[in-house]
């Protein structure tokens, strides 16, 4: 069994935004040389989150964040961390700190409108994402 692992940084600009880091991701995996396997993205924030979603319409991550400042707004009455985040938290636990995608021939099989997101949810920041390909 083949495993190479690596990290690079994301930097957000806004409180919550989502960056589509499948060139990164599909880098690393090139950057292994593991042709057939797994893998891992992950994220070891707790105000952040990966996710895999449309990358075809810039709309479709607009109308997500929206929902989710719909859903779970910043200033909720009730919320007791200190912090001021509980937003950023309760987020990022929905949706995961990390998600796993198969590879076949050096490639991520992603979907043709697929694409892998890096969620802020407590920015601007700047944060790492670790990769791990196994094969």
């Amino acid at each position: 069994m083949d495993i190479a692992l690596d990290t690079f940084e994301v930097r957000t600009g806004g409180r919550c935004e989502m960056v589509d880091i499948t060139a990164e991701v599909a880098g690393v995996v090139g950057k292994s040389g593991i042709n057939d396997g797994e893998c891992t993205v992950y994220c070891k924030h707790t105000t952040a989150a990966i996710t895999i979603n449309e990358n075809a319409d810039p709309d479709v991550v607009e109308d997500i964040l929206l929902t989710l400042e719909k859903l779970i707004p910043k200033d909720l009455d009730g919320y007791r961390h200190i912090e001021g985040n509980s937003d950023s938290h309760v987020k990022s636990s929905l949706f995961g700190c990390s998600e796993q995608i198969l590879v076949k021939e050096g490639v991520l099989l992603l979907g043709t409108w697929q694409g892998i997101y890096f969620c802020e949810f407590d920015g601007p920041r700047t944060r790492q994402v670790i990769v791990q390909v196994i094969g």
